[in-house]
């Protein structure tokens, strides 16, 4: 009799566990969580100004990958917008990519398919902008590959034609290398 109620509280010991302080979801703890306000007297979201309108150009949609491809870049690759585009890929690229945007980020060398390597230096694409025009990298950011996600919800139209102007102007001119350094 004392064995069996040593098995049965052994048994029952670990769904105890689950009662501890340690058990606590990472999601209840103090913060600001979304469409909260910061200010107390003012709860929720902020209202949208009086009279706003959506900006033009800041949504585009795009069907599938040869829609995009036939886009063409409405930005002009200016040093803005490179240096734009270039902020954006250290931020949203670079995990995968790398600084040198031939695929050996830190994220990328743990993935079992290695990352497109954007520069000119690669062998399996030349990136020759007939064979690959601006609206194949665009669409590849819009609706995502094999491995790579999409990054629609993440950036703008606009910003994603800004890393496209980055990695056309640095990437694959050979400046990245001397960026880096």
């Amino acid at each position: 009799m004392k064995n069996l109620f040593l098995i049965i509280s052994l048994l029952l010991s670990p769904s105890m566990a689950h009662a501890w302080p340690w058990s606590m979801d990472m999601a209840n703890q103090v913060s600001i969580k979304p469409q909260e306000s910061v200010d107390p007297a003012n709860p929720g979201m902020r209202p949208f100004p009086s009279r706003s309108v959506p900006v033009a150009g800041t949504t585009v949609r795009v069907k599938d990958q040869e829609a995009a491809r036939n886009m063409v870049n409405p930005v002009p690759a200016d040093s803005k917008s490179v240096a734009i585009g270039g902020r954006l890929y250290g931020i949203y690229c670079t995990p995968c990519h790398g600084e040198s945007g031939t695929g050996d980020g830190l994220v990328g060398a743990k993935l079992i398919m290695k990352p497109w390597n954007l520069t000119s230096s690669n062998e399996m694409h030349s990136w020759n902008p007939k064979e690959y025009p601006d609206g194949h990298i665009f669409g590849y950011m819009t609706l995502g590959g094999a491995v790579m996600p999409s990054y629609a919800n993440d950036l703008s139209p606009t910003e994603r034609w800004h890393v496209v102007n980055y990695v056309r102007k640095v990437l694959q001119n050979g400046q990245a290398a001397a960026l880096a350094k």
